[in-house]
């Protein structure tokens, strides 16, 4: 989940929603591929909300850390309540040494409470020669450099079965309203046009975050992401509107709003590429793709393919992207461990493991683009590196909200969206509480 936050639960990471379980998927040192050894005996504890094949791929990356310095590893998801949790296990003293932080409000929380170590002087190297600024500036508080983006997400993605557009009739659309019309042929052929996760908050923002940038524009975006505008804003109703019309439209959201409410994001790829399809389409990340693929056995490019997210109401189609900063606690037992494993983090050396095992953008410019396995991910990945580099992305909204607001299961944004998809007939009423709760969260 860059949200990004979930995938499918397996094995004991069912159990490990909370640090304080035992820990799942820890490492062994390996004799392969080289290194000093340096870290032998050291075990760095790493947390982050990543489950299922997301936290498999991952422990891969761990592996060659392991392998190249003898350093163990042990993995716990936290779930998608990272403040809350990490903020549990450094009052009990018991801090991981590293967390994969998804919002970029959480890091500054985290470096703000004094939690975070600056990173080291050959990370910010790293970061300065490999990476676009933009993901340094996001991975920064008060000038000083706290987080390296190991993994990005390209938000602005809207996957489909080519098996249930082409017997629809209908090709990749150009335009928000192009897309609602495809929308409806498809469900007109026997299947809903898209499943819709309703279940995870975080979906939602997302929908909402890809129309405004689109419809209100960046300036806008960048206005209401630090809230130098309220959320009642007539750009933020119009909004709300908009997407309140395809939440409401039962032949457009599989099982319409109720079972939307009940489906969690990898509910939501199943109902698409999963051995009973239920719909068409399915908007969120790049990282659907790894999902489809290791789930449900699916060839990226030919039994999974996606569309940039379309230009709402004549405005520039969107770029959103998201991201998992590694940073180094203060009070982890083995925080200097702790940095070499986020200096491994910073090299295409570490990227490349999981860009090959698929479902993964890196930010690194360094990468070959021949580590991903397919030619969707490398021109998704090229694209989001571009992005970058001309400072056309934008930073997910939500992400760089305080967790209060952005970040927080059951509350705020996310539970106020989910009370919308519920009932999306009062954008206007929505957008005040809205901007109470962000108000609250803001001034906290």
């Amino acid at each position: 989940m860059m949200r990004r936050r979930t995938t499918l639960l397996t094995g004991c990471t069912t159990l490990a929603l909370a640090l304080g379980t035992t820990a799942c998927g820890g490492s062994t040192p390996v004799a392969a591929g080289g290194g000093d050894k340096a870290l032998s005996g050291r075990t760095v504890t790493v947390a982050g909300v990543w489950t299922g094949s997301e936290q498999k791929n991952f422990q891969k990356v761990l592996d060659a850390f392991t392998a190249k310095t003898g350093a163990k590893t042990q993995f716990m998801s936290t779930g998608d309540n990272v403040s809350t949790v990490v903020g549990s296990k450094i009052e009990g003293g018991n801090a991981p040494d590293v967390v994969m932080v998804p919002q970029v409000g959480v890091l500054q929380q985290f470096a703000k409470q004094g939690w975070l170590k600056p990173l080291s002087p050959t990370a910010e190297q790293t970061i300065g020669a490999d990476f676009a600024p933009v993901w340094k500036n996001y991975g920064s508080v008060d000038g000083k450099l706290y987080g390296l983006y190991f993994k990005a997400a390209h938000k602005s993605t809207v996957w489909y079965s080519p098996d249930a557009l082409a017997q629809a009739g209908v090709k990749a659309p150009g335009t928000y309203e192009e897309m609602l019309k495809a929308g409806h042929t498809v469900s007109d052929s026997g299947l809903a046009a898209f499943a819709v996760a309703g279940q995870d908050g975080w979906t939602l923002t997302d929908w909402f975050e890809n129309i405004y940038l689109s419809q209100a524009g960046p300036e806008k975006y960048d206005a209401l992401a630090t809230h130098k505008i309220k959320w009642t804003d007539a750009s933020v109703v119009k909004a709300l509107t908009t997407l309140g019309k395809l939440f409401k439209d039962k032949q457009l959201v599989a099982g319409g709003q109720k079972e939307a409410l009940n489906t969690d994001f990898p509910g939501s790829v199943e109902k698409v590429f999963g051995p009973k399809p239920e719909a068409g389409m399915v908007y969120e990340g790049d990282f659907v793709a790894g999902v489809a693929h290791d789930q449900f056995g699916k060839t990226v490019g030919k039994d999974a393919d996606f569309f940039p997210f379309p230009a709402v109401d004549g405005g520039t189609a969107p770029v959103v992207s998201g991201g998992d900063a590694a940073v180094v606690l203060k009070d982890g037992k083995n925080a200097e461990a702790g940095m070499k494993l986020l200096e491994f983090l910073a090299t295409p050396e570490a990227a490349a493991v999981w860009a090959k095992a698929g479902g993964f953008l890196s930010p690194n410019k360094k990468l070959d683009l021949a580590s991903y396995g397919d030619d969707v991910t490398r021109a998704t990945a090229k694209s989001l590196v571009a992005a970058g580099d001309a400072d056309s992305v934008r930073f997910d909204m939500s992400d760089q909200a305080p967790a209060a607001f952005g970040g927080t299961k059951g509350a705020g944004e996310w539970k106020l969206l989910q009370d919308f998809l519920r009932d999306p007939s009062d954008a206007k009423g929505t957008a005040a509480k809205l901007e109470s709760a962000a108000a609250k969260a803001y001034q906290g």
